[in-house]
């Protein structure tokens, strides 16, 4: 007897590729034996009303677009209260949580995985009692996610988003933050900050630290002190395109709960999307709270 299968997509993501490739992936679900309902987003929020309705409906879901579209089907699961397994095929521009995974970039090689027998029970975030699946941050560069434009992005890709940073670095925003995490405090003038559950960020390896698990039960938490002068912003910038934290002017550390607390409301993002905006903020580990073929 055939599974129910709930296929979502956004087909506008990355470059449109996935109407190129939507025959060959459905006939590969068809063909594992899933009786397949496809329904495309039609706006922001869509997917998370769609499955948080409809999950306990299906024995999988799968979706198809950037890191954006599977935060919105994994809010929409927990919302659910259900634990249906979720496939993945990528279709964003830099795909950080798939890469994280060793998902594969060929559409139709996801398509085959997303309908696979290799179940994974991963971590997630609880970001004030709203969900995310890898990052939540703040800060420079974190703006740019949501003010880059979609053409932009489908061009350049992850490159986008320097360029669209690189606008900003004249004028370096900061916080006055309080930051709490198993016993210990600190305080200090951030101009960035992420927890992170990938191996990549912004398309880029090696960000978050090395020995990264995605079903160990912490986060890795990178905070960025405000440089004093250029010497010191040179400094932050070396470590990180070095991929290396040998400076005091980075906090890196890893938690299963970490609360941050600002003196103003501070932007977040999760997964590259507008996340609110927040005076303070506690980030809570979800250990394991959702399967996900890979």
């Amino acid at each position: 007897m055939s599974q129910k299968l709930l296929f979502i997509f956004n087909p506008h993501s990355g470059k449109g590729q996935i109407k190129n490739n939507l025959v060959e992936i459905i006939d590969t679900m068809v063909k594992a034996d899933f009786e397949v309902t496809v329904y495309t987003t039609q706006a922001q929020g869509d997917a998370i009303q769609k499955v948080a309705a409809e999950a306990a409906n299906y024995d999988r879901i799968v979706c198809s677009g950037g890191d954006g579209t599977l935060d919105e089907v994994m809010t929409g699961l927990i919302q659910s209260g259900q634990d249906v397994p979720i496939g993945y095929i990528p279709a964003g521009s830099t795909n950080d949580f798939a890469n994280s995974l060793g998902i594969p970039k060929d559409m139709v090689k996801s398509a085959a995985v997303a309908v696979g027998d290799h179940p994974f029970p991963c971590d997630i975030g609880d970001f004030n009692e709203d969900t995310f699946v890898y990052v939540a941050a703040f800060g420079l560069f974190t703006e740019v996610s949501y003010k880059t434009s979609q053409q932009m992005k489908n061009i350049f890709g992850h490159v986008a988003y320097i360029m669209e940073g690189a606008k900003c670095l004249h004028d370096i925003p900061s916080y006055n933050m309080q930051v709490e995490y198993d016993g210990n405090v600190f305080q200090d003038e951030f101009i960035y900050g992420m927890v992170t559950n990938s191996i990549s960020v912004g398309g880029f390896k090696g960000m978050t630290g090395n020995d990264v698990k995605l079903d160990d039960g912490v986060f890795e938490v990178t905070m960025i002190k405000k440089p004093r002068n250029p010497i010191e912003l040179n400094e932050i910038l070396a470590c990180l395109a070095n991929m290396i934290d040998d400076t005091d002017l980075i906090y890196s550390f890893k938690t299963n709960q970490v609360r941050i607390t600002a003196k103003e409301n501070v932007a977040w993002t999760l997964d590259g999307e507008f996340g609110g905006e927040h005076e303070e903020v506690l980030i809570q580990n979800l250990h394991q709270r959702v399967t996900i073929l890979c």
